[in-house]
């Protein structure tokens, strides 16, 4: 798919791999609205590629639809990327044997209302407009790509709500694929290792420590660079024959327990 002069939305699109892809998409032509809650960064990227900012909190469907309505005014709205996420390690069971030791039980809806349901929330809202843009070649009217985790698969101590959310992800890949497939829309999702972002902090202190986790990396023995991640992403956009597939894009980690 062509995506020059077409409208994308990148949820989580202000740092980080979102970021990475909204720079990519807007080198290939597309017009790109990054969709964050981060105002500052994200009007700073926005104008940096030619696109537009839009605040949204994919929590937040009135928002989803904002940013959707922005992209109509742009262009057909053909490209979703779903990067909005966050995560935090957490015990189940406490160490004392109290109750309220325990898991902290609203941090862990939190993770999966904004990994999980908002990816969801994103794409029948946005899918709801790609439904209605002209059918390019074979019918195609648009691609959706959404990023997980290799937590998906190799969750670790302390990632259930993380690993549940971005598991989700990976799972609803190929029943949404199959149901948009009746309207010409494709969905993919990108599953990144350890991608050196700004998440790691800086300093001598951060150095190490990242030295330390690309030990466990296959091969090459690094951490992932986020454009090696959103040029997978923009592949699966561009590449028609791309559906229904979860791809891990991780160097051959396997995460360890801990």
């Amino acid at each position: 798919m062509d995506i020059k002069g077409v409208s994308a939305i990148v949820t989580g699109g202000a740092s980080g791999i979102g970021a990475a892809v909204s720079r990519m998409l807007a080198a290939r032509g597309a017009k790109v609205v990054v969709a964050d809650v981060q105002e500052e960064k994200g009007n700073a990227l926005a104008k940096e590629i030619g696109g537009a900012y839009c605040k949204v909190d994919v929590t937040n469907t009135q928002d989803i639809i904002n940013a959707t309505e922005m992209a109509k005014s742009m262009g057909p709205v053909r490209v979703l990327v779903n990067s909005a996420g966050i995560g935090w390690a957490q015990r189940t069971v406490g160490k004392d044997g109290s109750y309220e030791s325990a898991a902290n039980l609203d941090a862990f809806k939190k993770v999966i209302a904004i990994n999980l349901v908002g990816s969801f929330d994103c794409i029948r809202i946005v899918g709801t407009a790609m439904s209605t843009t002209e059918p390019l070649a074979h019918g195609e009217r648009g691609a959706i790509v959404n990023i997980a985790s290799v937590a998906a698969y190799d969750g670790q101590i302390g990632q259930a709500s993380y690993s549940a959310s971005k598991g989700g992800v990976v799972g609803m890949t190929l029943p949404i694929a199959r149901d948009l497939s009746a309207i010409g829309i494709r969905v993919n999702t990108v599953a990144p290792g350890l991608i050196d972002t700004p998440i790691y902090g800086q300093g001598e202190a951060s150095e190490n420590f990242k030295a330390n986790l690309e030990k466990g990396v296959l091969f090459p023995h690094r951490l992932g660079a986020p454009e090696e991640l959103a040029s997978m992403v923009v592949e699966c956009i561009t590449n028609s024959y791309m559906n229904a597939e979860s791809i891990r894009v991780d160097g051959g980690i396997r995460m360890p327990p801990k």
